[in-house]
């Protein structure tokens, strides 16, 4: 991750030797009670599922539409919406249909826009060009509100509606909070890491392959 107040700060993944910035929100030692395997799938995840959940101010009774729930980011936001009272329909395979309902979801629906439910709250884009968000937004009651992780940073005018809040949530300077609130959230059962596959440290070039390539549930773990 690079923010504007830490420019050189990167991810390392898969790197024998990293270099970060020491006062980074981004760094934190791993809470002695939480597996190994679970932090290393929480920290991008957690922090955008944090951001989320701080910018949409998601209401008890909403109905929160989650668009690629079966990610990262989506199976760890669900919890946090379920947390919230919220109803959450999510888009997802017909196998992975039980893990969501796990997580919190209330309901699942194919990736089809003509299955998409209408007159809904909220909705989180995880995964579609945010440029391609016409289709969400079309489904949104008049005054509800639209967030996507995705580039291109979104315009008003691509949706095609002034009635609907349209926000591109990215927070690289951890203004919602870093790592250790992630780990505290973790440690205390309130942001779950789903793993979907692990890989040896021998076959990190197979799960890049894979992240960039396969259906993901979850995150992929490199274990060593």
């Amino acid at each position: 991750m690079v923010g504007a107040t830490r420019p050189s700060l990167s991810t390392g993944s898969l790197a024998e030797y990293a270099v970060f910035e020491a006062d980074t929100p981004f760094l934190a030692h791993r809470p002695v009670s939480l597996d190994i395997e679970q932090a290393a799938a929480l920290p991008t995840v957690g922090l955008t599922a944090r951001a989320l959940m701080a910018t949409a101010t998601v209401q008890p009774g909403e109905t929160v539409l989650v668009i690629g729930a079966t990610g990262g980011v989506g199976t760890a936001v669900i919890p946090l919406l379920a947390a919230a009272k919220a109803r959450v329909i999510a888009t997802a395979t017909a196998a992975d249909a039980a893990i969501l309902r796990a997580l919190g979801a209330d309901e699942t629906i194919g990736y089809a826009e003509s299955g998409y439910p209408s007159d809904v709250d909220v909705a989180f884009n995880l995964t579609l060009p945010s440029d391609h968000l016409a289709g969400v937004a079309d489904v949104i009651r008049p005054g509800g509100r639209l967030f996507t992780i995705t580039y291109p940073v979104p315009q008003q005018e691509w949706i095609g509606r002034d009635d609907v809040g349209l926000h591109f949530v990215l927070d690289m300077d951890g203004a919602f909070g870093g790592m250790r609130e992630v780990g505290e959230m973790a440690v205390n059962g309130e942001l779950p890491a789903t793993i979907g596959r692990r890989y040896t440290l021998d076959q990190g070039a197979q799960a890049c392959v894979d992240f960039a390539c396969r259906h993901t549930t979850g995150k992929l773990v490199v274990t060593m």
